[in-house]
């Protein structure tokens, strides 16, 4: 019979549930579900896990813990990154979800996330022997990491995430042009060294993990009159002058029009402005043209080890 496992992935804003089995490379997925949290929700830069989004984890993890039971799993990771690691009540957060589900989450640092992260990327086929720089953008904390598809060249984690830059830069509604030079100026501070360390590659592509990056990509196919589903796909290659347009429109779009575009699901309506302003910053400052959408990430490089 097939291994069969659970993942959960903890972000700042989705908590993930993925229960799957087979091997690493090839496996069947049973249940996949994510519940819009928002655990960093009033309080990502205060280190704080508000009440209200403190009880939307904890009942999200109820809802996770009946169907891992129904599917009669054994072996079970859940991981918390940014939000929970953060956080000065992060501690009883894994407590009071220890005490109602029995399931122990385990909090990782952002150089163990990294690692995941590649994993995950690696395994849905999108690296190749040229480097390339995968980026992760999630709530609380954004990944980068330069690897071709053996190595892992250089990684770090930084806690300016789109829920962290949300809250510092976007406030007014479209967002206005001087936010969106803020923004820069704050990434080159934050990016130095990233910057330093990249000048010694040659970065072939940037491979977006799963994320904004799954909108970006529905967003464009959409826009080209496509049918699209994600469930199909483990990689999407980007035209470059769309993808800029895209980026331009949604910077300059208010919270409405977002809102009513059918294919930003509701956690992103937000989040995707910055999104948007961090990759298309990252494409300029690197001078690079080719963009690639991994819908692998952390829970696939976490289920990657369960398997193996």
């Amino acid at each position: 019979m097939p291994k069969r496992v659970a993942v959960m992935d903890l972000g700042t804003n989705t908590f993930h549930l993925l229960i799957a089995e087979g091997i690493p490379t090839l496996y069947k997925e049973l249940h996949h579900e994510h519940v819009a949290t928002k655990l960093g929700e009033g309080g990502i830069n205060n280190g704080l896990i508000q009440p209200a989004a403190f009880e939307r984890g904890v009942q999200a993890m109820i809802v996770f813990s009946d169907h891992i039971k129904s599917h009669g799993i054994t072996e079970i990771k859940a991981i918390a990154t940014s939000a929970i690691r953060s956080a000065s009540n992060g501690k009883d957060f894994i407590e009071r979800v220890k005490a109602h589900t029995a399931i122990a989450i385990e909090t990782i640092d952002g150089d163990h996330e990294a690692e995941y992260i590649f994993k995950g990327v690696k395994n849905c086929g999108a690296l190749t022997g040229q480097k390339s720089l995968i980026v992760d953008i999630g709530g609380g904390s954004i990944e980068l990491i330069i690897a071709d598809r053996d190595i892992i060249y250089w990684k770090s984690s930084f806690e300016i995430g789109a829920a962290r830059l949300m809250d510092m830069f976007h406030q007014t509604d479209p967002i206005p042009t001087q936010s969106v030079a803020d923004i820069e100026h704050y990434l080159d501070e934050k990016l130095r060294e990233f910057f330093a360390e990249a000048a010694n590659y040659t970065i072939a592509n940037i491979i977006g993990s799963s994320g904004a990056f799954e909108t970006f990509a529905e967003i464009e196919e959409r826009n080209k009159g496509n049918n699209f589903d994600l469930k199909k796909i483990k990689t999407y290659q980007f035209d470059n002058r769309s993808l800029l347009s895209l980026f331009d429109h949604l910077i300059l779009s208010s919270h409405q029009e977002r809102l009513t575009n059918p294919y930003i699901i509701p956690v992103r309506v937000d989040m995707i402005v910055v999104a948007s302003i961090v990759t298309k910053y990252l494409m300029q400052k690197l001078a690079i043209e080719y963009v690639t959408m991994s819908i692998y990430s952390l829970k696939e490089g976490v289920l990657a080890e369960m398997l193996a």
